[in-house]
């Protein structure tokens, strides 16, 4: 792979969604056709794997009319 094209992975472990569910980032991958970058990240209360574009997943959202962080890195449980 080329440098230019090394993704800037966010820091594995446990994240907390700004609505309040945990999960836990897998790996990065890219779009096969637009060369973007996607988290790979995993519910903690359901299993399910999500991919979500790493601009999007680093970047913030609304919340209660404040600019918040979509995804906040948290300490792991203890055990796990």
């Amino acid at each position: 792979m080329a440098a230019d094209m090394q993704p800037q992975l966010p820091e594995p472990g446990r994240y907390r969604h700004f609505k309040g569910g945990y999960y836990r980032v897998l790996t990065l991958a890219w779009h096969s056709e637009t060369r973007e970058q996607l988290v790979i990240y995993q519910s903690e209360q359901d299993g399910v794997v999500y991919a979500r574009p790493l601009a999007m997943f680093m970047g913030s959202a609304e919340d209660q009319g404040q600019t918040v962080s979509r995804f906040t890195r948290v300490a792991s449980q203890a055990g796990g």
